[in-house]
């Protein structure tokens, strides 16, 4: 995937998220072999990747992971960041903008009515979930 190939953050957590559920689900020594062939080069040429991998192998390290200083990887807040990383990188990827156009564009919607509400009688919008219009009283 040509968004992995040009994005080594997002590949790396992607990996980590891995990680994470391989720990999860009480792999041990298949989590320990993966942080080791997959995680571990990439820790080598960077050091912020080294630093979320020991973070992240230290889940090992606790009896009651959750309830550990890491057990917040534990968490599905984790899998949501990761799984928002992605989304924006696809975004980006295909010229997308990372965040949605819909609510800028209701906001525009609103400025442009307060704007004609100075200089003209037109239907209003006063429901912006039905787009339910106002008849203009003449």
């Amino acid at each position: 995937m040509q968004i992995l190939d040009t994005n080594p953050q997002l590949f790396f957590h992607l990996q980590q998220q891995r990680l994470i559920e391989l720990i999860r689900n009480g792999k041990v020594e298949e989590a320990l072999e993966f942080a080791q062939e997959e995680l571990a080069p990439r820790g080598e040429e960077n050091q912020s990747f080294l630093e979320e991998l020991e973070r992240t192998v230290s889940l090992l390290a606790f009896e009651d992971v959750k309830n550990s200083p890491v057990g917040d990887l534990l968490d599905i807040s984790q899998r949501l960041k990761t799984a928002s990383e992605v989304n924006a990188a696809i975004l980006t990827s295909q010229s997308h903008e990372k965040d949605p156009k819909l609510p800028g564009l209701l906001r525009m919607l609103l400025w442009a009515q307060n704007q004609l509400d100075e200089k003209a009688v037109y239907p209003r919008i006063t429901d912006l979930s039905t787009a339910t219009l106002q008849d203009p009283s003449v």
